[in-house]
């Protein structure tokens, strides 16, 4: 699921992209200004983030599709690392299996020299411009993800969150450095294009970005501040990851008359979980 949705993020990419800047296209020729051209490809690309997360595969892979939110929610202890490892492999394998499946469709059109493969390379202010820039989006991401995906009213709009952001820096940050975030993502272009400028940058600013968000959140909030690994966890799709909903579900349960079903144990099917198999350390903290 998540190589095939960070394959479908990369076609939409790569079809779009080829629409609005190819010199021969007609919505090229018709509009005129490289920022409209630009907004128009994140807002094209917004949705599709959007698309992806509230999709049923995005419901119950978490919808990562990028290997630096993969480490970070590792790194916070909600991910194994089994399933790190092949969360990582699927998502470069569905970012080079995204871009070349366009590649075959839309042939000459997608490796024109204004296309590219949709690379990311950084613009004219340089290397290290385009780090810091990819720093900085990578981090107010993965602080935006936390801070609504783990609050009391604002989960269910994560991935609304999420999708607006990446709107934003393609618009906004594009000419910095591409606008990345993702090293699977740059990864699958550079195979394609055989293009490999400053690929340094986009294997270390998202993942340092994002990792940063994350230690500055475990610091004001807790070290189990962090309930899931899902984007969208409001939905009846099995949680593989380490999931501290459940906990809170059973401490509802025993606090009152009733014990409710939980189905988001990893690699169980649907049963009744009682507060024994809830560590008194994660029980006090979703108290708190």
């Amino acid at each position: 699921m998540e190589g095939a949705e960070l394959g479908l993020f990369m076609i939409s990419a790569g079809c779009f992209v080829t629409l609005l800047e190819h010199p021969g296209s007609p919505v090229q020729q018709a509009i005129g200004d490289p920022f409209a051209r630009r907004m128009l490809v994140g807002i094209a690309m917004g949705l599709t983030a959007i698309g992806l997360i509230y999709s049923p595969w995005g419901k119950q892979s978490g919808a990562h599709l990028n290997p630096a939110v993969t480490l970070t929610f590792l790194r916070l202890g909600k991910v194994a690392r089994a399933d790190a490892f092949f969360y990582v492999a699927a998502q470069f394998l569905g970012g080079v299996a995204g871009i070349l499946l366009t590649a075959g469709v839309l042939g000459r059109l997608l490796a024109d020299p204004m296309v590219n493969y949709v690379v990311t390379v950084p613009g004219s202010r340089g290397p290290w411009a385009a780090f810091f820039a990819e720093l900085g989006i990578s981090f107010l991401l993965m602080l935006v993800v936390l801070s609504a995906s783990n609050s009391k009213k604002l989960p269910q709009y994560t991935g609304l969150f999420a999708g607006l952001l990446v709107a934003s820096y393609i618009t906004l940050e594009a000419p910095l450095s591409g606008m990345s975030m993702n090293p699977a993502r740059t990864f699958g272009s550079a195979v394609a294009a055989d293009l490999w400028t400053s690929i340094w940058i986009y294997f270390t600013a998202p993942p340092a970005g994002m990792l940063l968000a994350s230690e500055l959140y475990r610091r004001r909030k807790g070290p189990y501040a962090i309930l899931c690994a899902k984007l969208h966890h409001q939905n009846n799709k099995r949680c593989i990851f380490h999931c501290g909903y459940a906990a809170e579900e059973t401490r509802r349960g025993t606090n009152g008359t009733e014990s409710r079903e939980i189905t988001h144990e990893r690699g169980t099917a649907p049963g009744r979980v009682t507060a024994e198999n809830i560590s008194l350390e994660a029980l006090g903290a979703v108290s708190q």
